[in-house]
């Protein structure tokens, strides 16, 4: 007769785990969907077949996994996943099981590194099981944002729809900044992204138009937002200045009266000589309009 570790496919210390109190109608899913319970001691390393994607994951496009996968090859895995059972997950989200397949742990934290190891070929990965994190659809999101605010590989607007998600759970942005560590402000300032309109929000996406500006482009109407949009975009690629030809030779008698009209300039870039806080001051203060300096000194602050 197959072991319970053949039926659930984890390693040998998942097997020689000894199991606790279980109930009948938990012991009947376990057989029935292939998930451990809580009644048993959970392994530390299991086969990546083992561990499903988790489908909160904020971050829609997992970028640079070649990088990452060479990384795990090369190193080993340094960190272990953090993976709730799926029979937790199933008990707290019934209808959210699409893509999970037979595994019987879902991945709460290290999808990135879940989908770099199947690239590299890996056979087996480190876990943390923690069934907690899958109380609730929000506390899977709220661990994933939590875990990913630092980390420069979430993309601008996954984070900030997966931030109006967590607001339209606790009820106000002051109660989401509490609960990940971030101010108000923070918090408010990466919300602005979605009132950008559909197609501002693609360019961002596609990092045509940086987010920085786009903050403050999104506190503007919607009916203002494509001419601020194409403004920022062309001062940081401004158009090719096109050759002028070169003046033809006229008779003295028929040559036109030169205009006095100038010739419009464009827009001068600012040169800043970092030698000292004073001297960046300085330059800044030369070329910005107040409302501009106000504007750069409250992103500065921001990034303290």
């Amino acid at each position: 007769m197959s072991s319970k570790a053949d039926k659930l496919g984890v390693s040998a210390s998942f097997a020689r785990a000894q199991p606790v109190s279980v109930s009948s109608r938990r012991a009947a899913i376990a057989e029935a969907t292939g998930a451990p319970t809580s009644g048993v001691v959970p392994p530390s390393e299991v086969p990546i077949e083992a561990l499903a994607h988790n489908p909160f994951n904020l971050r829609e496009d997992l970028t640079d996994l070649d990088e990452l996968a060479q990384s795990l090859t090369s190193r080993g895995q340094l960190q272990p996943l953090a993976v709730a059972t799926r029979m937790a997950f199933m008990e707290a989200h019934p209808g959210a099981t699409d893509g999970l397949g037979r595994a019987p742990y879902v991945v709460i934290d290290g999808n990135r590194r879940l989908a770099a190891a199947q690239l590299a070929g890996l056979r087996t990965m480190h876990i943390h099981v923690n069934d907690a994190l899958s109380a609730s659809a929000a506390d899977i999101l709220e661990s994933a944002l939590i875990a990913n605010v630092h980390r420069v590989d979430v993309a601008p607007m996954d984070q900030a729809r997966a931030l109006q998600e967590l607001v339209d759970v606790h009820g106000s942005q002051a109660q989401v900044a509490k609960r990940i560590g971030k101010t108000p402000a923070w918090v408010s300032q990466r919300l602005t992204l979605l009132n950008l309109t559909p197609d501002l929000q693609e360019k961002v996406e596609t990092g045509e138009l940086k987010v920085e500006p786009a903050r403050r482009i999104g506190r503007l109407p919607q009916e203002d937002q494509a001419a601020a949009a194409t403004e920022s975009i062309n001062a940081v690629n401004p158009p090719r200045q096109r050759t002028r030809p070169a003046p033809q030779t006229v008779n003295a008698v028929n040559a036109p009266t030169p205009s006095s009209t100038p010739t419009p300039q464009p827009t001068p870039r600012i040169t800043i000589s970092a030698q000292s806080p004073e001297t960046i001051a300085d330059a800044l203060t030369a070329h910005l309009t107040p409302d501009d300096l106000k504007a750069v000194t409250e992103l500065l602050m921001q990034r303290i």
